[in-house]
């Protein structure tokens, strides 16, 4: 995933490996050793020494050895391995990188083990739809996390709302109200191109579209438009600036003044806020960012691991085993629970529901999306040209031709990448 502040929910002081003994090599029988790689911060030591133990207790013949990785650097790593006659058996990746690796042909094709022992159906989409490529599931939904409305409930008592908002047309009108004296009503940067994507996606519009063998940019479609309004309409109920993104300046560090409402983030923002601001500890409260009606909360981006396989794994069938006990009910509900992440199907959420925070997360990741399934997506985020066209909307621009031009950028990113 490209933005890690989406799945780092929980920091983490240490990492490490838990390494076994070797095996004679050739096919899945004897004792086996199966090697996986895990991202720094995606798991606590406390669930990896629970997970491990368990897993060997119960499948004698197997040895896990779990090595973390660095984020930085890794693409270039897992391709590599991909390519080699060594690779690891099991691979977590960010949910929108599978079909870049995908793309390579050395990814093992796991659709049947996900239809016949995974319960595919009910996988969250903003997980399961990147780990498919050509109609064919090559990542496994692990975890997800997605952005929420972290909000200031002294800020809200002040003007009466006794209720968080539940559609468009309510939210607008309370941030309207919270927008009141030296208190902004909602701070929201010009260029959080995340956020915008929900409000298109609500609309029923994309980022990109497959058009046969190609893509193209679409934020000029009528529905894309319509969710620019909408951003435009929200952000300027509040002082956010128009020219930069949610991370200058960090808005988790504006909110802890305590003269604003609310902020569209993922619920680890708040850990910041209160350390900034111990005063708001206790204060501050999590809603699904709303929805056009109130049936359904809105679209978010999703956020989060798949697991992948290795075609040159030298332990197929022992390697599947591991990543569908990691993906199972059992381990699904003490990773969420222990790392405050969405489980990768919605009928598991209910298992994070006494902690407010996840549980509003889970509910906005029922309509979690990802970004275009594209393996040149990269190179569309490289060159962004997302965040100068919301700048220039929200500065006056006329939305159409600004928005011609930034999907022809987005085709030509994904054309020439």
């Amino acid at each position: 995933m490209k933005n890690r502040h989406l799945v780092c929910i929980v920091a983490l002081a240490s990492s490490f490996a838990l390494t076994g003994c070797g095996m004679l090599p050739g096919g899945d029988e004897g004792k086996q050793t199966i090697t996986v790689w895990l991202m720094k911060d995606s798991v606590s030591d406390d669930f990896l020494h629970r997970f491990v133990s368990t897993y060997e207790k119960q499948n004698p013949s197997v040895t896990l050895d779990v090595k973390i990785q660095e984020w930085t650097g890794i693409g270039e790593k897992v391709t590599a391995a991909l390519a080699g006659d060594n690779a690891p058996d099991i691979i977590e990746v960010g949910n929108t990188q599978v079909a870049q690796y995908a793309e390579s042909g050395n990814l093992r094709d796991l659709t049947l083990e996900s239809v016949r022992d995974l319960g595919s159906e009910e996988w969250l989409p903003g997980l399961a739809q990147p780990g498919s490529v050509d109609g064919a599931q090559f990542g496994i939904p692990w975890y997800a996390a997605n952005r929420v409305v972290i909000y200031n409930k002294d800020l809200f008592a002040l003007q009466g709302i006794k209720q968080t908002p539940k559609n468009r047309e309510q939210w607008l009108a309370d941030t309207e109200a919270l927008n009141h004296g030296d208190n902004q009503g909602i701070y929201l940067s010009g260029q959080d191109w995340y956020s915008l994507a929900g409000f298109i996606w609500d609309e029923g519009g994309d980022l990109a579209v497959e058009n046969g063998a190609d893509w193209q940019g679409e934020l000029d479609s009528p529905a894309a438009l319509r969710g620019m309004a909408f951003y435009k309409q929200l952000q300027s109920l509040g002082n956010g600036p128009k020219d930069s993104d949610e991370a200058k300046p960090p808005q988790a560090d504006v909110f802890a003044k305590g003269d604003v409402a609310q902020i569209i983030s993922t619920p680890s923002s708040a850990k910041i806020i209160e350390q900034e601001n111990p005063d708001l500890k206790g204060r501050l409260g999590f809603f699904p960012v709303p929805g056009k009606t109130a049936d359904k909360p809105g679209a978010v981006f999703t956020g989060g691991s798949d697991l992948i396989v290795p075609e040159n794994s030298d332990h197929h069938s022992a390697a599947v085993a591991v990543v569908e006990a990691l993906a199972g009910k059992k381990w699904q509900t003490d990773l969420a629970r222990t790392m405050s992440y969405v489980p990768n199907k919605a009928s598991l959420a209910g298992v994070v529901e006494r902690e407010a925070s996840t549980a509003a997360m889970a509910k906005g990741a029922a309509r979690g999306r990802a970004t275009p399934n594209s393996p040149q997506w990269a190179e569309v985020e490289a060159k962004n040209p997302i965040k100068p066209y919301m700048t220039a909307v929200l500065e006056g621009q006329d939305p159409k031709p600004a928005a011609k031009a930034a999907s022809e950028s987005i085709t030509a990113a994904l054309t020439d990448g």
